[in-house]
This record gives C-alpha cells, sequence and structure tokens, in this order.
C-alpha cells in the first residue's frame, strides 16, 4: 500500500516484495542547485561547478538512503526540438535559452551518473517526463512500481495505485490517492486539468476564463476532457459561478483544448534507445570516475562518497581542493 499525501522521510514498502524503480528526474535539481549554490568553485578548465556540486550531493543522498537496486535518471535534452515544439511553436518559448556554463555542468552530471553504473535517459524529441514514463511502463510489465523523485506536478499523472512521487526538497511522499489533496484532481485528470487552466511554467494559455478552479470542477462532473467537450450543453446548468459563459468559451476553443492535451499528455511511448529496461545499477566505471572528480576538483568528503557508492577504496590525497562547506 503506497504512503499518502506529505508523509515526511517514510521510505515506500515494496508491493509483493519486490524492489521498485526510481525514476529520477535530474534537471529539476540540477537547475534547483544551479540557482542555489554558491559559484566559486570552479572545475579545471575555469568553468563553474556549483549545479554538479548540488546535484551529486542530492543523488549521493538518494543512493545512500534508498541504496536502490533499479535506478533511471531522466535528462531534458529536448530544450527546443521535443516534438510538443512542433505541434506547437510557442511551448516553453517564454523559457531563457541555457546559458553555456550551465549546459557544460549538465553534461558533468550525466557523465558523472554514467561513472556511476547509473541508466541515463535522454532523447532529443522527448522530454524527461516522457522518457519517465515510458520506463515506468516498462517497469509495470514486469510488475515492478515506480518511486519518481520529483516535485513536478506534471509527473502525478503517471502515478497508480501502489506508485509513489517523493519531493526530495521537502522530504514529501505521495501516491495515487494523494494527488487531489495537492492538486485538486485525481493523478488519470492532471494532463486534462493543464490543458484546460493552462500551464505558465511550459507556456501553455489554457482556455481562456477557464482557471484551476473551474477545470477541477468540469473535471470533477465529466470525468475527463473528451466527456466534457462532448457534453458541453450541460455546462450552462452546472452550479458555479460563469458556467454560461465557460460553455461558451469551451465551445470557441475545443480544438486548442485538445491541442494543449497533447502537451501536457505525458507520452509513454518514447524509445529507450540502448538501454537495459530492466534499470539495474551496472558497474561503476573506476577510472572514469576519478578522472572526473580530478577535473571537478571534488574536495575529499565528495570524493569518499563518490568512491563509497562506486565500490571503491578511497585515501585522500596529501593536498586537496577546499569544497563547499
Amino acid at each position: 500500500m503506497s504512503a499518502e499525501v506529505d508523509a515526511p522521510g517514510r521510505a515506500p514498502a515494496n508491493r509483493d516484495g519486490d524492489p521498485p524503480l526510481y525514476l529520477i528526474d535530474a534537471s529539476i535539481y540540477v537547475f534547483r542547485a544551479w540557482h542555489t549554490m554558491p559559484d566559486e568553485f570552479q572545475d579545471t578548465d575555469g568553468w563553474p561547478v556549483n549545479a554538479v556540486q548540488g546535484f551529486v550531493r542530492f543523488l549521493l543522498d538518494v543512493l545512500e538512503r534508498q541504496r536502490p537496486r533499479h535506478i533511471a535518471v531522466a535528462f531534458d535534452e529536448a530544450l527546443d526540438s521535443c516534438f510538443r515544439n512542433r505541434l506547437y511553436p510557442a511551448y516553453k518559448a517564454n523559457r531563457e535559452p541555457a546559458p553555456e556554463e550551465l549546459k557544460r555542468q549538465f553534461a558533468h552530471c550525466k557523465a558523472l551518473c554514467v561513472a556511476l553504473g547509473l541508466p541515463v535517459l535522454a532523447h532529443t524529441d522527448y522530454e524527461a517526463d516522457d522518457l519517465i514514463g515510458t520506463a515506468l511502463t516498462h517497469a509495470r510489465t514486469d510488475g515492478r512500481r515506480g518511486v519518481i523523485v520529483s516535485a513536478d506536478k506534471d509527473l502525478s499523472q503517471l502515478l497508480l495505485v501502489g506508485d509513489e512521487q517523493w519531493d526530495y526538497a521537502r522530504n514529501q511522499r505521495w501516491g495515487a490517492h494523494g494527488v487531489r489533496a495537492r492538486h485538486g484532481v485525481e493523478a488519470h485528470q492532471i494532463a486534462d486539468y493543464l490543458a484546460l487552466s493552462g500551464d505558465a511554467v511550459d507556456n501553455i494559455p489554457g482556455v481562456p476564463g477557464v482557471g484551476a478552479k473551474t477545470a477541477a470542477v468540469l473535471l470533477a462532473h465529466f470525468g475527463d476532457l473528451d466527456s466534457l467537450l462532448s457534453r458541453i450543453d450541460e455546462v450552462p446548468f452546472l452550479r458555479f459561478r460563469g458556467a454560461a459563459q465557460a460553455a461558451t468559451k469551451l465551445r470557441a476553443h475545443r480544438e486548442q483544448a485538445l491541442l494543449y492535451r497533447q502537451l501536457t499528455r505525458i507520452a509513454c511511448d518514447a524509445p529507450l534507445d540502448g538501454v537495459d529496461t530492466e534499470f539495474r545499477r551496472a558497474d561503476a566505471q573506476h577510472d572514469t570516475l576519478r578522472a572526473l572528480c580530478e577535473r571537478l576538483r571534488f574536495g575529499p568528503l565528495t570524493r569518499r562518497r563518490l568512491y563509497a557508492a562506486a565500490g571503491l577504496d578511497f585515501a585522500p590525497p596529501a593536498t586537496t581542493d577546499d569544497e563547499l562547506p
């Protein structure tokens, strides 16, 4: 049975004794470290490594606390080449391009995951959410449940009974039955909800005049977007303020709502080229890991933890670079 809303610090119980598949939404944690960690530490080429420092500490915490046997780390490479951009060119057009300093750090984070033997998911046509959804779909064919490590509300649409989402920064976990308490709709309604109400983060406008509360009321009554659009004539008779105007807006923007759902619905059929869909941890690449520690000028504490995660003995050098407190 899955943990419910806001259960801090509680590890998930395995369904049927099988270890879960941990699915890490890497980009959110790289970005968070980029914005919050001091940038005075640099690699051997003089480039900042603050995002790498923060991401590695997060990743090591997960590995040490959960000791996952099955894991995948998903990165966003489809910054402006995603299939959603072809459907709707304005998709995420409100975001500034990542600076070169951050792009380099993303590459280092991916390289460290590979060196630790962690399966890495990335694709130029699909976002990290799609790769996580696809990996979870594969896991379910083996009877395995998922633990999605991310605070992103979009990913809650993937939750079925037994799955969990873990907001690592707040140390809160919730299952499929906890989604409504957090977002006002059921897990399977998240994509329809965002199509109706919009998602400013991704530059999806939604149906004009249909905000979050109205979208939740409509989905509570009709169940899903398709049923709502096929029964628009019923909307004016619902008991909420502005029902008649909502019906008018829905008629006028029916096609846009269906398009927006194509943007908000996570694709679960993305290609996972060259990835073992058992998502088992592979042997660490010791020489590569040592070289990365040197290049990124990690201090002794981070090196010790990385080496332990890789099954390596650690002997601190005579002199090392200082690292972040």
